[in-house]
């Protein structure tokens, strides 16, 4: 397909001559006296190149450059300039222009200054669609599995990866929520800009309307400087906000105005500011629930829930463990420096056995710690933690547990095992269950286990 060229000149004689010679070297072009035509049509079409005279009496060159790259960064330029204004044209490329020509020139000088500008674009284009494509073939092996739920998810993620709908990635925590909104961003057409990520439930609600939507210089006491929200700073980008589900109502009601707006009003600001970015929110909170309890905003939730993705529990998809404990091993033997380590089989088949509340956090958690103690080649059941190798046991908390158990009589059950066997301490027990901190306190709070670890023996003070 030739190469498309559009020239903007006010002078008639120009832009036939500019299209005969150009014609014939085989390019398709086409011309007009008016810089704010040739912005027109470059809104409305592509061109492989512009070639735009500086000194036009409607709008300067200089002012139809800026124009173009103000809402087609990418677009190749060439200007055009008398002698006497070869500062005019240097600050033009300055200002983004690829080269520039004097008037008069030479036919030839002409001919070689497109064609290197053109050869230039399209290696730039094969570069940047090999590289996509290269990312779509690898951006998903980081989320390690080849079960049916594992390649549904997989398919799923990398068709809603080409639109620019907002995502709520569901699922329990160490799932791998984070990998797959990385992923998403990795093959969409906003790869190139930044991938930005908050933990909603890290932060309390003053900081993080601060690290959202930045704040004015003297907005509150301590703000000594202004502070650019992280929404302006993934503009062009994505913004992963996890555990969206963790925002008071009042954090809500700004998200919805993104959503819905595409603005964000810095604190002490009355200005909005326009974002441009792709939200990938995620949750491991029931929010059909919350919304109900009045908890979470039902107009957020619908506006978050354009494009629903769940990944599964790593219970329901174990034929991956063994895959999941290969690559934890190899990546931990080659952290620690020490030779490739081999996994028993009876150490295999209790880790296929164990339910895993903690999901894939959890998985490497333990295996990274059965690496660093081991001091043997192989990997055996021994080295894995009791509740491992005894699952039965952590189920057998308290009094009158029922036949079919619940998951959350499960999760509450081992939950509290876990603590008792930390001594209370709820950073140690967040780092095993594979849950952030803030998290766990939540749980404790939701379960009312709060009491229940007060009173116990291990528990210290």
């Amino acid at each position: 397909m030739p190469a498309r060229i559009l020239v903007i000149d006010d002078e008639d004689s120009m832009c036939s001559f500019m299209e005969i010679m150009l014609a014939k070297e085989g390019y398709e072009v086409s011309s007009t006296t008016s810089g704010s035509e040739g912005i027109s049509r470059l809104r409305g079409e592509n061109y492989d190149l512009v070639i735009a005279d500086l000194n036009m009496p409607e709008m300067t060159g200089i002012e139809v450059l800026k124009e173009v790259k103000s809402f087609k960064n990418e677009q190749e330029v060439i200007v055009m300039t008398a002698f006497a204004s070869v500062d005019t044209a240097i600050e033009a490329m300055k200002q983004g222009a690829a080269d520039y020509v004097t008037k008069p020139f030479k036919v030839d000088e002409v001919k070689l200054v497109i064609e290197k500008t053109i050869n230039r674009r399209r290696l730039i284009h094969e570069n940047t669609s090999l590289k996509a494509q290269l990312q779509t073939e690898n951006s998903f092996d980081n989320f390690i599995g080849n079960s049916d739920p594992v390649v549904r998810l997989k398919k799923m993620a990398r068709r809603v990866a080409g639109s620019d709908s907002t995502v709520l990635i569901r699922g329990e925590s160490g799932t791998g929520k984070d990998l797959i909104a990385r992923a998403i961003h990795n093959v969409s057409s906003r790869c190139g800009g930044p991938f930005v990520t908050i933990n909603c439930a890290a932060l309390p609600e003053n900081l993080l309307e601060t690290e959202l939507f930045g704040h004015k210089k003297g907005s509150f006491t301590g703000a000594i400087n202004n502070k650019e929200g992280l929404f302006k700073v993934a503009s062009g980008g994505t913004f992963f906000l996890d555990e969206v589900g963790n925002t008071t109502l009042a954090i809500q009601v700004k998200l919805l105005r993104v959503l819905e707006d595409k603005k964000i009003i810095p604190v002490g600001e009355t200005k909005p500011i326009d974002v441009d970015v792709r939200l990938i929110a995620a949750t491991n909170a029931d929010l059909e629930d919350d919304v109900k309890a009045g908890r979470f905003r039902a107009d957020l939730f619908y506006r978050l829930n354009v494009i629903p993705i769940q990944i599964p529990p790593l219970r329901e998809r174990r034929e991956d463990i063994p895959l999941l404990v290969d690559f934890f091993v190899g990546r931990f033997c080659e952290k620690s420096n020490v030779s490739l380590k081999s996994v028993s089989q009876d150490a295999m088949n209790i880790l296929l056995s164990y339910g895993w509340p903690g999901n894939v956090r959890e998985l490497e958690n333990l295996v990274e710690r059965a690496v660093l103690l081991n001091r043997s080649d192989q990997l055996e059941s021994l080295d894995f933690p009791g509740k491992v190798a005894q699952p039965e046991t952590v189920a057998v908390v308290g009094e009158n547990q029922p036949a079919n158990p619940t998951l959350e009589s499960i999760e509450k059950a081992y939950i509290h095992f876990v603590m008792s066997q930390t001594d209370g301490i709820k950073t140690e027990a967040a780092r095993i269950l594979g849950i952030d901190t803030s998290t766990l306190y939540r749980k404790i709070q939701r379960y009312n286990l709060k009491d229940e670890l007060v009173g116990g023996q291990k528990r210290k003070k």
